[in-house]
């Protein structure tokens, strides 16, 4: 396994959409170890493969509590296929860091995916997990929380944002 660098807004690949997952192999398996120990390290709760520079529908999560069991969830090619209710969570993303938004999204997510051998599961999840499949998958369509963020508030945030970037003596192009 391998620590790999994690893309940070406004990063152009963030906003490309991935491709499906067709071969289902070592190199596969690798990726999802090195997302695995990059998630845990940064430490962050979801991790999709573009936010890692790869284009590949493969996400990574683990919404467990600090005194709870790891609940380890690798999925390949995942899709929100039902959605219920009506969530309104404060998110943050590992590649927006230092910024936090309340985001709608639904509170109960049943989500079709594959694992890393290419068998095919459904999970339905509510609360943390639910928020953090759609927020993962978002991540596959090119799409970051801030996207999800009215107008305005997108507006303020994108001034915040650059400000911290040219405070910390980073680029931008947002």
């Amino acid at each position: 396994m391998a620590l790999r660098r994690i893309l940070h807004y406004p990063e152009p690949l963030l906003k490309q959409k991935s491709l499906p997952v067709t071969e289902f192999n070592a190199e596969l398996k690798q990726l999802a170890d090195d997302m695995v120990e990059t998630m845990y390290d940064a430490p962050g709760v979801g991790l999709a493969a573009p936010q890692v520079g790869e284009l590949k529908r493969l996400i990574v999560l683990d919404c467990s509590g600090k005194d709870e069991p790891d609940d380890l969830l690798v999925a390949v090619n995942p899709e929100v296929i039902a959605g219920e209710g009506d969530s309104l969570e404060e998110e943050g993303c590992l590649s927006v860091p230092g910024y936090w938004a309340c985001v709608k999204r639904y509170a109960k997510a049943t989500m079709r995916y594959q694992d890393v051998e290419g068998n095919h599961h459904e999970r339905t999840a509510d609360g943390l997990l639910a928020v953090g499949i759609q927020h993962e998958i978002d991540h596959l369509e090119g799409v970051l929380f801030v996207d999800r963020l009215s107008p305005l508030k997108r507006s303020i945030f994108k001034k915040k944002y650059l400000k911290m970037l040219k405070e910390q003596g980073q680029e931008d192009d947002a």
